[in-house]
């Protein structure tokens, strides 16, 4: 069966302002010294598993050109733009219309667009193994990621041994579990029976379309309605339409928390999701003093430190545990026990009609 993959690129990226804005999101911005955007990255990552011309990106209509720039390599039409933000159930659900209208089935690997893989090979086995599960039933997949510390900023999935049936490394989802706090993260880390949440799943169209018409029907309308116009010159009118009335909602509250025949795949391939500015530290080299530093920079006693330079130089003195990042318009200084606190900033700015710096 055609194997095909969808991106899912609409993201504002908001805990990493002041690099991340409305009109250059995290997925386009380069946060390692290779150079390679976080979107280029994940694209690249799929060669073994996925044709180009098979690799679809869902993004924001403003981001259209973004996408083709930064990924040339993919044909225009498979570029396709959201009329406005509706969450990752309509989102995968136009994925889904346009590659049945091309392929009647295939298999889907839904990928989000901002995430950092190190171990590439394992990776890619990990989802060849989640695509013979899909294809073997009516079977939705989603990777789990072993988690290594009792994280709070993620969703998680409990999982159980199914039967004799299923290979090895292969789980039934008992259910899904929301962001925890710190104490019952714990719990779940002691008790070896969760896994984080990555939000990359499998399955084929056929079985997602289903599920659509099972637990989000109104979805499944618009979707039809989609692939119908899908290639016509009516095709813009009908996506706007259709997707205005789709309702807002995720794929894990919208079908996964819902549907039957759920499996997951526990993975540990050097997943990280890079959430906001202390990612930085995990996902680059920091020097002899635990700092993480790029650009115009002098420390002086400063460790633990995440400091970005723009033009300007920044001389950080006797600081420990904070996030420093300068661009043309703006200064970000956060203590690292405070960076989800980062979207509060743009919330602010929102309060204060300063659009020009979200």
């Amino acid at each position: 069966m055609k194997t095909t993959a969808v991106i899912m690129a609409g993201g504002r990226g908001e805990r990493f302002w002041p690099k991340s804005r409305t009109n250059l999101p995290k997925q386009f911005l380069s946060l390692t010294s290779d150079g390679e955007t976080m979107i280029q990255k994940t694209i690249k990552r799929l060669a073994p598993l996925v044709d180009t011309e098979d690799i679809f990106v869902v993004t924001n209509a403003a981001y259209k050109q973004l996408v083709h720039d930064q990924l040339p390599q993919l044909p225009q039409e498979n570029i396709l733009a959201e009329p406005m933000a509706r969450n990752t159930a309509p989102c995968i659900a136009l994925a889904a219309a346009v590659i049945r209208k091309k392929y009647q089935d295939a298999v889907m690997l839904v990928l989000p667009s901002d995430h950092l893989i190190q171990y590439e090979e394992m990776y890619t086995d990990t989802l060849k193994q989640a695509i013979r599960v899909a294809e073997a039933g009516e079977n939705l997949v989603t990777i789990g990621i072993t988690p290594t510390y009792p994280e709070t900023g993620y969703g998680y999935i409990k999982f159980k041994r199914g039967g004799e049936e299923l290979p090895r490394g292969v789980y039934q989802v008992e259910c899904f579990v929301e962001k925890p706090d710190l104490d019952t993260a714990k719990s779940y880390l002691s008790s070896r029976k969760y896994l984080w949440n990555s939000g990359m799943f499998v399955w084929k169209i056929s079985t997602i379309t289903e599920n659509f018409r099972k637990l989000m029907p109104e979805l499944c309308a618009g979707m039809d309605a989609i692939t119908e116009a899908y290639g016509t010159p009516e095709f813009d009118r009908v996506l706007q339409e259709q997707f205005a009335a789709f309702p807002s909602e995720s794929i894990d509250f919208g079908v996964m928390e819902k549907a039957e025949h759920i499996y997951t795949l526990s993975a540990s391939f050097g997943w990280d999701d890079v959430g906001n500015w202390l990612a930085l530290e995990r996902i680059n080299q920091t020097n002899e003093y635990g700092n993480y530093i790029t650009g115009d920079v002098i420390t002086i006693n400063t460790t633990r430190s995440t400091i970005c330079g723009g033009k300007r130089l920044i001389a950080a003195v006797g600081i420990e545990d904070l996030i420093v990042v300068d661009t043309n318009d703006a200064i970000l200084i956060c203590a690292k026990d405070s960076t989800q606190d980062v979207k509060k900033v743009i919330e602010n700015l929102r309060i204060c009609n300063r659009r020009e710096l979200i």
